[in-house]
């Protein structure tokens, strides 16, 4: 998975550009000022230098080493700290109740370890942190908005319900339409799952 992310992140500019997700944008507010926020899966690192720009402590996850080198680079570009990790989301866990936020942003795991990985990742939050994830809904299928093209990758509210059902009370879910605008990688109409949680305790 590695290899192929590499390839994509090695052509010229920010595949899903600069600026951040709209979905994390407005549901920021519900971050703790200055807060410790984890985003695995953060690619060349818009959301994670986004983030950063708001004054949280941000770390961004991936494991492809040339995104992380953009992700470095913009960081640097935007005057802002980020902590950097190269790590497998099939394995990679984070130290378990240390973290305010974990924010998946198109982060699309094969089901043999989807659940697995998303309850290993919120187990890392602080009790009373917060989940946000966006991701693309089986309907994306024949979609040209972006995308894995497989089934097997994609998510229902009711999958991301039953992954963080025992560790986080939802605050918000939802599955619909939305017109993407992402760098090249994201243009145009999709549909998208949405789901937002809270970690239970405290």
């Amino acid at each position: 998975m590695s290899h192929f992310w590499n390839q994509r992140f090695a052509e010229p500019g920010y595949k899903y550009g600069t600026a951040p997700n709209a979905f994390l944008q407005a549901e920021s507010p519900r971050l703790p000022p200055g807060g410790r926020v984890l985003v695995p899966g953060d690619g060349e690192g818009r959301n994670g230098v986004w983030l950063a720009q708001q004054g949280l402590q941000v770390c961004s996850v991936d494991s492809s080493q040339v995104g992380l080198d953009k992700a470095r680079a913009l960081a640097a570009g935007r005057g802002v700290s980020l902590d950097i990790e190269a790590g497998d989301l099939e394995v990679w866990a984070p130290m378990p109740g240390t973290w305010d936020a974990l924010v998946l942003v198109f982060v699309h795991l094969p089901s043999a370890f989807r659940a697995g990985a998303h309850r290993r990742l919120a187990r890392g939050l602080a009790p009373g942190g917060v989940v946000i994830v966006e991701a693309f809904h089986p309907d994306q299928i024949g979609r040209t908005s972006g995308g894995p093209k497989d089934l097997d990758m994609l998510y229902t509210l009711a999958q991301l319900r039953d992954d963080f059902a025992s560790l986080c009370d939802e605050l918000v879910g939802w599955e619909g339409e939305v017109l993407l605008d992402e760098g090249p990688g994201h243009q145009g109409p999709g549909c998208v799952t949405r789901y937002v949680g809270r970690r239970r305790g405290g």
